[in-house]
This record gives C-alpha cells, structure tokens and sequence, in this order.
C-alpha cells in the first residue's frame, strides 16, 4: 500500500506543476494580428503601421502602454490586456478599443 500512495503523491505533485506552469506559458502568448479577435479590432503589434484611413480614430502617440486596458507594469514591452485574455499585446501595439489612461 505504501507504494501507492508514494506513486499517487508524486503524480499529484507532477500534476500541479504541469498545470502551474501551463498557465505560465499561456500568459506570455503572443495575440497575433491575425487572430479573429485582433483582426476585428484593427490590432496592430507597432501602432505606426495602422491604417489611418481605415482607422480614423488612430492619433499619434496612442499606444497599448497608455490605453486603460493595458495591464503591465513600469517598462514592460509586452503585457495583458482585458480585451485578449491571458494572451499577451506589445507595449507599442494599437487596437480601434484604445481608451486613453486617465
């Protein structure tokens, strides 16, 4: 019996991690412009690149890193935004749901 219980502790252990560390790697995906979401958005990985007809609400300047949905901290070049999930936007990215940070 002690075999057991030893193998199912260490498969309980091994099991956790696995999970722990899945969430991790989920979190720092990458959206791709390509994605159904990011497309209807008009998402862009360098804000520069946006199309100004297309999107008139595009300004210079307006970048994820001073949208309100962005949620990385200090410098970061990549970080969350509630609009993707746990993937991952690039700091200098624009998106048409930009929202000046107050």
């Amino acid at each position: 019996m002690k075999n057991s219980r030893r193998q199912f502790m260490i498969l309980s252990a091994a099991g956790a991690c696995t999970l722990a560390l899945n969430g991790k790697v989920q979190a720092q995906a990458m959206v791709a412009e390509n994605d159904p979401q990011a497309a209807a958005l008009g998402y862009k990985a360098v804000a520069t690149t946006v199309d100004k007809a297309k999107y008139a609400k595009y300004a210079a300047g307006q970048e994820c890193d001073n949208c309100a949905l962005y949620q990385a901290k200090g410098s970061a070049t990549q970080g969350g935004c509630s609009l993707f999930g746990t993937k991952q936007v690039a700091a200098k990215g624009w998106c048409s749901a930009y929202a000046k940070k107050a």
